[in-house]
């Protein structure tokens, strides 16, 4: 099944995205906290959670001081408006969306007492303008800062904060999706479903926000958007209902070494089984996205890894930490 599509994409060179797509891009067992980074450096696991967290488990801090820090160089910082207004120039219908930017995590183990261990994400707004500018200008590495510190390292970045799914059917399967050929990134690879966490689900646009006077209310309503916003990029891009959704917990953070892109992972079962959920895919709202879906098992994916963006192998990784965390319990 999988073989001719890992052929047809062993000829394909990465393209640097010209676009966005339409969405942009309870065990007690220890966290990993340590970055680490593989031996190819294709990704970098910022946060991994084997546990797996519910929603009660995760909070959010969101303030502008998470914000993108403009670069000193002042040539550098301004080649994010140069990009932006050729593409802009290009592109006239081209829309400056907003993001959520992350910053960085803090985790708390529960310290040995009977409490659950918690991890809070610091994030900040960002935009479409600042990401073609930073993270996918061809100077990219300029943008970044000789610093141990992730968030130091990144500080110059856009840094929108993405989502992607394990999503586990019934019989076993995972669900990956090989993307279209007419996508900006990555047209052709493997990914699993996903894209981001929306600030205007939230009635975010800045942080002068009206509405929302209370930071805590804020602050939750973004924590909640991190596992709603995975439902949905779930329901829309693969087709199935979000009440065949189930048990979704947040696994980690990886951040893709090419571009500096963080995406955070989650596991979830459907109560579906893989043949249902393939009939479901035809009728997808996002299914001009990607051209085929999979339903495969652990050993198939392993083989597709090669074939992923770097951040999405990274997710990979965090499943598999998952599942061997469960072989110890």
């Amino acid at each position: 099944m999988q073989a001719a599509a890992l052929q047809a994409l062993t000829s394909q060179v990465l393209r640097i995205p010209e676009e966005f797509d339409r969405h942009w891009s309870a065990l007690a067992i220890p966290m990993e906290k340590a970055e680490t980074e593989t031996s190819i450096e294709r990704y970098k696991l910022l946060l991994s959670c084997p546990s797996g967290l519910l929603p009660s488990q995760v909070s959010v801090v969101f303030d502008g001081v998470y914000d993108r820090i403009p670069h000193p160089d002042i040539n550098l910082e301004n080649s994010v408006s140069e990009i932006w207004d050729q593409r802009v120039h290009k592109n006239p219908s081209l829309y400056n969306g907003t993001k959520f930017r992350y910053g960085k995590h803090v985790w708390h183990d529960g310290g040995g007492s009977n409490q659950e261990p918690h991890v809070c994400l610091h994030l900040g707004l960002t935009d479409y303008r600042n990401f073609v500018g930073t993270n996918l200008n061809h100077l990219w590495e300029s943008f970044l800062v000789a610093s141990e510190d992730d968030a130091i390292r990144c500080q110059h970045t856009s840094s929108p904060l993405g989502n992607g799914a394990i999503v586990e059917t019934s019989d076993e399967k995972i669900l990956v999706l090989q993307r279209s050929n007419n996508v900006g990134e990555f047209p052709g690879h493997f990914v699993f479903p996903g894209g981001h966490p929306e600030p205007q689900e939230v009635g975010l646009v800045s942080h002068h926000h009206e509405d929302l006077t209370d930071s805590k209310v804020i602050n939750d309503k973004v924590s909640q958007e991190m596992f709603d916003s995975i439902v949905r990029e779930v329901v829309e891009e693969i087709g199935v209902p979000s009440a065949s959704l189930h048990e979704q917990v947040f696994i980690g953070i990886s951040r893709r070494v090419l571009n500096v892109r963080p995406t955070a992972f989650f596991f979830m079962k459907c109560s579906l089984s893989s043949k249902e959920v393939q009939k479901l895919y035809a009728t997808a709202q996002d299914s001009f996205e990607s051209t085929q879906l999979f339903t495969v098992p652990l050993i198939d994916l392993e083989n597709m890894a090669s074939k992923m963006p770097g951040c999405h192998e990274g997710g990979l990784a965090l499943y598999k930490l998952m599942v061997e965390a469960l072989k110890n319990v």
